[in-house]
């Protein structure tokens, strides 16, 4: 079967794309893209002509793209996805950066750190089956990771009880 002239031509880069290109371009269905146009006003706005169909910009497909990494590579929630977002932008996120809890972690580098990313890192670590880091120590096993995971979970809800006292006193 001979393809069609307009199936030959090659759009450019900086061409316009309609939302069936643009689905078809991404792999994903035309309503997951209206549904995220209507969720990501600021990162997704397509032009819309007269006729009331969508025309999206290499940033709208720049933006979709970022959403789809973090909402299917990554497993965010469509709300974790706008934070990151939010926060570092799309292009970060196409250059595999972007994490959730980034920001958050780079506040908290001095010398005191914050308990609760400092606990979130040690879950991490036992689940992701990496040894807990070794501090001088001889090497701890998967066992003992959890065992102070536990007992960084039972330290923190002993503050947060302290805090609750407190704050009803």
């Amino acid at each position: 079967m001979a393809q069609s002239f307009a199936e030959r031509v090659e759009k450019s880069s900086e061409a316009y794309r309609s939302i069936g290109e643009a689905s078809e371009s991404l792999g994903l269905r035309p309503h997951v893209l209206r549904y995220w146009e209507s969720r990501f006003p600021k990162i997704v706005s397509p032009l819309k002509r007269r006729d009331g169909r969508r025309m999206f910009r290499p940033c709208d497909l720049d933006g979709l793209k970022a959403i789809q990494i973090l909402v299917h590579e990554r497993e965010l929630t469509l709300k974790s996805a706008a934070k990151v977002l939010e926060t570092h932008g799309v292009e970060a996120v196409l250059r595999g950066g972007g994490r959730l809890f980034e920001a958050a972690e780079s506040k908290h580098k001095g010398p005191f750190g914050s308990p609760a990313l400092d606990l979130q890192a040690s879950v991490r670590q036992a689940f992701s089956g990496a040894s807990a880091p070794d501090n001088g120590d001889h090497a701890r096993s998967d066992d003992t990771g959890l065992q102070l995971t536990l007992a960084g979970l039972s330290d923190l809800k002993a503050r947060l009880d302290q805090a609750r006292a407190r704050r009803v006193a």
